[in-house]
């Protein structure tokens, strides 16, 4: 779903930011001791997506017609974009490397709690009503497979570019995010909305076609974003089972409407937090590179000699006080250290952070030297890929893997163990603990997937 860019003034204070960060976290590691916080958090989401506009039909038995008529406009707008690329317009979203990466980590929070909603289903599983949605969460986690667990891949992704540090976002980036894993554990008291939010974020946006493109383009692994793109399809994919899931739940007995209106709420949550659009729009190359480097200079304020100095003052000196970034670039590129629009391998600077046998080789991570790159580069940027890329040239079947053997593979073993000493219910019981948010993706809890998934429709 194509979320807006809703502000949420009432969690930008910081104390309500760390408060929401604590609610996310605690949500994922000790959900027991925080469900009266979640249960609190979900009232007041609800009242802010009751505010929303829906632009659900009228009745439920529409559904199916709605989500092709949307899949329909998505992959006609996803037309015109491929068109104007291929005559000449630039990238829409991600002006360069380091600009994708920083989205990446922007839309972590969300990520990495990959279908976490639909935990709290688990449970039901034999529940026919709710098959649709137990299918969608095996999905989700890749039926217990590594290479397909959703989870698991966007923690590689973030991984491989050292951008998995969260810790400095906002309360924004988290609202998705402690939205999906309140549903997760307040099922009971939310089936209506979490099946409406489950209709909203299963569908195919415009936004994740053009991040998966432009993600190609930059050499950067999109594997993450064609799944859902192949996944999320209006046909047979998770978009149409979202549909059929508001019409397996329909009260026999009970008040339809009242169930419908429950779901448009849940169904508008997905417009609450941090869009797509707001994460992409946020990025500032300059802005973002002088936020690292303050970050680094204190911790490296007292660590450079002396006998080089720039404009009269050693690097320490430069870097003793806060907000003197800007400044220290300034001096860095009237010595000549750093070339702006140039090859960045033309500037001193890149050389002592990136060449052979560089002074200063492991001082930045992979994504702090693209920013460095792409800023050096600018105008010249186009004209040449940054030489800390690695090429993507698309994905490769992984093949037939050696199973671990010794410590690798002990938890699975004692998994199994456990498992046979188990009677039925509490073995299923233990299969579901351990295909909880933060565990699907662990090598037990992909073992239990697999378990699961064999039982479950």
């Amino acid at each position: 779903m194509t979320m807006l860019s809703t502000p949420i003034q009432r969690l930008a204070t910081p104390d309500l930011q760390a408060d929401l960060a604590a609610l996310y976290h605690g949500l994922l590691q000790a959900p027991q001791q925080h469900l009266s916080s979640a249960r609190h958090f979900m009232r007041g989401q609800l009242q802010q997506a009751a505010t929303l506009p829906c632009d659900l039909p009228a009745t439920p038995q529409q559904l199916d017609e709605w989500v092709v008529t949307r899949h329909t406009h998505t992959a006609r707008d996803y037309r015109d974009y491929l068109a104007s690329r291929r005559q000449g317009q630039p990238r829409r979203f991600f002006s360069n490397r380091a600009h994708a990466l920083y989205f990446l980590r922007q839309v972590a929070p969300t990520k990495l709690v990959d279908g976490a909603w639909l935990y709290g289903v688990l449970p039901h599983w034999q529940d026919w009503r709710l098959h649709t949605l137990v299918r969608t969460y095996l999905e989700e986690l890749g039926d217990g497979e590594a290479s397909q667990n959703h989870v698991l891949l966007y923690k590689q992704l973030l991984a491989s570019h050292d951008i998995d540090d969260t810790a400095p976002l906002s309360a924004a980036h988290f609202v998705q995010g402690a939205q999906q894993l309140a549903l997760a554990r307040l099922a009971t008291e939310f089936l209506p909305e979490l099946i409406g939010y489950n209709l909203g974020y299963e569908q195919l946006p415009l936004h994740l076609l053009i991040t998966t493109y432009e993600l190609g383009e930059l050499n950067i692994d999109p594997y993450y974003f064609q799944l859902h793109v192949t996944i999320d399809n209006a046909a047979t994919g998770h978009a149409r089972k979202a549909a059929r899931a508001v019409l397996d739940n329909l009260p026999v007995a009970g008040d339809r409407q009242a169930y419908y209106e429950r779901v448009k709420r849940g169904y508008q949550l997905n417009e609450l937090g941090l869009s797509s659009a707001a994460a992409i729009a946020g990025f500032k190359l300059e802005q973002e590179l002088h936020r690292v480097l303050e970050h680094k200079a204190r911790i490296a304020r007292h660590l450079h000699s002396d006998h080089c100095r720039i404009e009269g003052r050693t690097v320490n000196e430069w870097l003793a006080n806060s907000g003197q970034i800007g400044d220290f670039l300034n001096a860095l590129q009237q010595r000549g250290w750093i070339r702006r629009h140039q090859n960045p391998a033309d500037s001193r600077f890149w050389q002592l952070i990136q060449a052979d046998r560089a002074p200063m080789f492991g001082v930045f991570s992979r994504y702090e030297l693209q920013l460095l790159h792409d800023w050096i580069a600018g105008e010249w940027q186009e004209s040449a890929r940054p030489s800390t890329a690695r090429k993507f040239a698309g994905r490769r079947s992984p093949g037939k893997r050696p199973t671990p053997t010794g410590d690798f593979n002990s938890e699975q073993h004692l998994l199994q163990q456990q498992l046979q000493a188990l009677p039925e219910p509490d073995r299923t019981q233990r299969l579901i603990e351990l295909m909880a948010p933060a565990q699907h993706f662990t090598p037990a809890g992909l073992m239990a997937t697999r378990l699961f998934s064999r039982m479950a429709p």
